[in-house]
């Protein structure tokens, strides 16, 4: 139990740290020698090690990153940074649509692919408008977890408790829709609050454009019908792949090494050495330990959803949402009432993800392609995400209780 809880500590650190003047380990650096040093450490057998890697994931990024290189190859993200300048006209109107469009995108194509899709977008437009880069950033990150959870397919974990839940879809949304319209607006009124000052003043006036071409109208055709697919049923992941595989063949005329640039390959090698850290830390018992030490819902009053939504909340940080949803599956199995905890787990573990920066992927993502103006950091996001979890994640307590 030690080595397996010493090593992910360790690399927590590491990753949370950034950028350490005496190791220099950036974040994907830190999660391979993590991974690395649970193998050697005899924390997982090296074939153990590498099953834990979740490959649907890694190959939805990859897909989502090569549908999202045709656009930049393209020049589509700078003539939409124009166009949206121009519309949104002012800082704080600029902050709110990107709030409440990549909150609606994340619960129809996941966090994650929003994530990846927007990042060039919102850096492109910092980087024309001269604007502060944080509130942006942190708006794209935090509202696309915050969307994401009102529907089954709008992040793993989600998906995750439809599977093992048995969670409909039109129920769930009937369910978590007007708690997740009511988080986004508190999501909203928290970054203008705490970035009010750098949202004063008018956006650079600048011309007309015409932001879509032949080339690009393509490339978000199959970007659409990637979505429709898997929101009826479709593998995600292969599904985002295939959209890859089918412009590559319908782009001809563009490079494939212009696509390959512009796929972020230390994304990838950073999520494959997470998986392996926490693979190793959910394998030592410590989680396992600390969960069996928490009744689930022993009562049915509003003070028990509050603390089943706080549980929730912090184990999805301590050992990320998708594994920590995996440990507690099995005391799940025991409740009465398993419909409303099951719908419960899927927005808690997804506001979770707004408490730090470890808390999503989609975090990460954003995080990691906006080094060019300056990312953000742990501290800095702490600053904001943990009353917004805490807020959305009571929120959605209080509702769940209400609905039951």
């Amino acid at each position: 139990m030690l080595t397996g809880s010493i090593v992910f500590a360790l690399t927590y650190v590491l990753i949370t740290a950034r950028r350490l003047g005496w190791v220099r380990l950036d974040r994907p650096s830190a999660a391979v020698v993590g991974a690395v040093a649970c193998v050697a450490l005899g924390v997982l057998a090296p074939d153990a090690a590498l099953a834990a890697i979740d490959l649907r994931t890694l190959v939805l990024l990859f897909g989502m990153m090569g549908m999202g290189a045709f656009l930049a190859v393209d020049g589509f993200f700078e003539r939409a940074v124009v166009a949206l300048g121009r519309r949104a006209r002012t800082r704080g109107r600029l902050l709110g649509m990107i709030v409440w469009g990549s909150g609606i995108f994340s619960a129809l194509i996941t966090n994650d692919a929003v994530c990846v899709l927007g990042a060039p977008l919102v850096v492109e437009l910092i980087r024309k408008q001269s604007l502060p880069p944080l509130p942006y950033l942190l708006a794209l990150a935090t509202a696309s977890n915050t969307g994401s959870a009102a529907t089954l397919v709008g992040n793993p974990q989600n998906m995750l408790c439809a599977t093992l839940g048995g969670l409909e879809y039109r129920d769930y949304l009937l369910h978590a829709a007007p708690v997740t319209i009511a988080s986004l607006a508190l999501n909203h009124a928290i970054l203008h609050l705490f970035f009010r000052r750098e949202l004063r003043g008018a956006l650079v006036a600048s011309e007309g454009v015409r932001v879509f071409d032949a080339g690009s109208a393509l490339v978000l055709f199959v970007i659409v019908a990637a979505a429709v697919a898997y929101t009826i049923g479709a593998d995600l992941a292969w599904t985002a792949a295939g959209g890859c595989a089918l412009l590559l063949v319908l782009r001809r005329e563009l490079p494939p090494e212009e696509i390959w640039r512009r796929i972020d390959g230390p994304i990838l090698l950073f999520f494959a050495g997470l998986f392996v850290v926490v693979e190793g830390f959910v394998e030592s018992g410590a989680p396992a330990w600390l969960f069996s030490r928490f009744e689930l819902l022993p009562d049915t009053d509003l003070g028990s959803f509050m603390r089943l939504a706080g549980f929730f909340l912090v184990g999805s940080n301590v050992v990320s949402n998708v594994p920590f949803i995996l440990v507690v599956r099995e005391p799940l199995e025991t409740i009465s009432n398993p419909e409303s905890v099951w719908t419960l787990l899927a927005l808690a573990s997804t506001f979770a993800g707004n408490l730090t920066l470890l808390g999503s992927v989609a975090n990460i993502i954003v995080a990691e392609r906006s080094r060019d103006v300056g990312s953000f950091g742990f501290w800095e996001h702490l600053r904001v995400g943990f009353p917004l979890a805490l807020a959305t994640t009571a929120l959605a307590a209080g509702w769940v209780w209400l609905a039951m």
